[in-house]
C-alpha cells in the first residue's frame, strides 16, 4: 500500500474478487453500486502511485499490512465494549456498530415525530435514498483524494445517518459508537449528518476496541454538511487499542451563517491519520475546531488540517494541543486557505505540544494560502518540556509523580475543555428549555478526557 508500482498488487480481502462478492452481500440501489464500482477504480489507480509524500511523510506505513484484515461478517454483542462515554449520561438516541455491523439503534418519538432521522447509513440508503443521494461523498470527502479516501468508497459497510429537518433542534445529544471486536477486523464506517437551514444538533462519536491485544483497521469518513444558520456540535473521541490502524478523511461544510463545533480527541491506535478539511462556504460561517491528543509508548498520531475559507465575512478558529510520553509522535499539519472573494475572512490555527519525555517528536507544521488582501489570518505553534520546577512544587506538596504530572496535563489541556460546552444531562427540562448551546463549559467530555488522562499516566482504571 505504501509503494510506488507500475501494476497495483491489492490486498487479497479487498481486491476486484472481494468487491464482487461484498456486492453480492449488499440490498442496495443501482446507483450505490455504480458508486462503489466507480470508486474501485480509482482505488486501483491510487494503489499504483504513491502516497502525497507532503501529507504522509511523517507516516510510518511501512509495516502496515492491509491484507490481514478483512471485513466482519456479523454484528457481535454490543456488550463491555469499552466506550467511554456510552453510560455516563443520557441521549436523545444511540447508535452501536460493531465490525463494520449495526447493533444496536433507537431515537426518541418526539424527535421521529419531528422528522429527524437516525440510525444505520447502510438501512437508511434503501429507505431514503432520494436524500442521502445527492450528499452522500459528492460534497464533502471525495473518493478521487487518495487511495484510503477511494477504498473507502468502494467498501464502506455502514455508519451513522443524522439527519436534522429545517429549523429543528436536537437540544439532547445524540450518541455513535464504533467498536471492534474480533481480531483483524477492518472498520470502514461513514458519519454523515446533514443540518437543513436553521436546524441545530450535538452528536458524541467515540471508537472502542473490546480487547486491548486484538489488532484491527478503520478506513474511516466523517462528512458533516451544515446549511445556513445551522448548528451543529461534533465531537469524535478516537479511543481504539495500540494495536489498531486508524485512517479517516473528515470533512465539514458551512453554509451562510452557520456554525460548526469540531471536537477530535486522539488517544488510542498504533498509527492514525486523519485529513481533516473545513470549508466555510457561506457569508458569515463560523468554524471552531478543537484537539486533543495524548499519546504514548510508540504510538504514531498524525493530522492534516485545512481551514479552507470560500466567502467573505467567514470565521475559523483551530486550536489542537497535544501531550506526548515515551517514544511517541504526532504531526500536525495546518492550513488557512482564503480564495479571492473571501475578504474580511479571520482565520487562526494553533498547536501546542507538551513533551514528557526525551524520546517524545512533535511535529507540527502551520501554514497559509491567501489570495484575499483584506483578512486577518494568524497562526502558531509550540512545543516544549513539562516544567521542572512546576513538578518540584507539586510534588513538596504531596503529591505523587503520577498525581502532578496529572495536574499539569490538565492544566495544559484546560483551555481546550473551556472550548467544550457538552454537559452531563442532569436536568433535561433545564437542558430543553435553554438549549444545547447554552450549556456551561463543564460535562461530558471533559470528564470523559480527564478520565482518559488519568489512564494514560497509569493512575486509573
Amino acid at each position: 500500500m505504501t509503494s510506488a508500482t507500475a501494476t497495483a498488487q491489492l490486498p487479497s480481502t479487498f481486491d476486484e474478487k472481494a468487491l464482487e462478492e461484498f456486492l453480492d452481500s449488499r440490498d442496495e440501489p443501482a446507483w450505490l453500486t455504480a458508486q462503489r464500482r466507480a470508486a474501485f477504480a480509482v482505488f486501483q489507480e491510487k494503489s499504483a502511485a504513491p502516497l502525497d509524500p507532503e501529507e504522509f511523510k511523517r507516516v510510518n506505513l511501512r509495516t502496515f499490512r492491509p491484507e490481514q484484515f478483512s471485513l466482519g461478517t456479523a454484528a457481535a454483542a454490543t456488550d463491555h465494549l469499552g466506550g467511554m462515554m456510552q453510560d455516563r449520561t443520557d441521549f436523545a438516541g444511540r447508535i452501536v456498530h460493531v465490525d463494520g455491523h449495526c447493533g444496536d439503534v433507537s431515537l426518541e418519538s418526539e424527535l421521529e415525530a419531528k422528522g429527524v432521522l437516525f440510525g444505520n447509513l447502510a438501512d437508511m440508503v434503501r429507505d431514503h435514498a432520494e436524500l442521502i443521494k445527492p450528499h452522500l461523498m459528492t460534497k464533502a470527502v471525495q473518493p478521487e483524494t487518495d487511495r484510503f479516501s477511494a477504498w473507502h468508497a468502494a467498501f464502506w459497510t455502514g455508519g451513522t445517518f443524522l439527519y436534522v429537518p429545517r429549523n429543528v433542534e436536537v437540544n439532547i445529544p445524540l450518541y455513535s459508537l464504533i467498536a471492534l471486536s474480533n481480531a483483524n477486523c477492518a472498520d470502514l464506517s461513514h458519519t454523515l449528518i446533514i443540518l437543513e437551514d436553521g436546524a441545530q444538533a450535538t452528536l458524541l462519536e467515540e471508537t472502542a476496541s473490546a480487547d486491548p491485544d486484538a489488532p484491527g483497521l478503520h478506513v474511516g469518513a466523517v462528512e458533516l454538511l451544515i446549511g445556513k444558520g445551522a448548528r451543529l456540535r461534533y465531537t469524535q473521541l478516537q479511543n481504539w487499542n495500540e494495536k489498531s490502524y486508524h485512517l479517516a478523511h473528515q470533512c465539514g461544510r458551512v453554509a451562510g451563517d452557520g456554525f460548526l463545533q469540531w471536537t477530535v480527541g486522539g488517544l488510542g491506535s498504533k498509527v492514525a491519520h486523519i485529513h481533516q478539511d473545513v470549508h466555510l462556504d457561506g457569508r458569515g460561517a463560523e468554524a471552531e475546531v478543537n484537539g486533543v491528543t495524548f499519546s504514548t509508548h510508540r504510538q504514531t498520531l498524525s493530522y492534516y488540517t485545512k481551514q479552507a475559507h470560500n466567502a467573505a465575512n467567514t470565521r475559523s478558529d483551530l486550536l489542537y494541543r497535544e501531550v506526548l510520553r515515551d517514544r511517541s509522535r504526532v504531526a500536525w499539519r495546518g492550513m488557512i486557505r482564503v480564495e479571492p472573494d473571501a475578504q474580511q475572512t479571520d482565520g487562526y490555527q494553533r498547536s501546542d505540544a507538551l513533551l514528557m519525555s526525551d524520546d517524545a517528536r512533535s511535529d507540527a507544521i502551520p501554514g497559509l494560502e491567501i489570495e484575499a488582501d483584506d483578512v486577518r489570518c494568524t497562526h502558531a505553534a509550540t512545543a516544549g518540556r513539562v516544567d521542572e520546577e512546576e513538578l518540584f512544587y507539586c510534588r513538596s506538596r504531596g503529591l505523587s509523580e503520577y498525581e502532578a504530572m496529572h495536574m499539569i496535563v490538565e492544566g495544559f489541556f484546560h483551555e481546550v475543555y473551556d472550548r467544550i460546552p457538552v454537559e452531563l444531562v442532569t436536568n433535561r427540562e433545564d437542558i430543553e428549555e435553554q438549549g444545547a448551546f447554552e450549556q456551561e463549559p463543564i460535562g461530558l467530555v471533559r470528564a470523559v478526557l480527564s478520565q482518559a488522562v488519568e489512564q494514560k499516566l497509569g493512575i486509573g482504571d
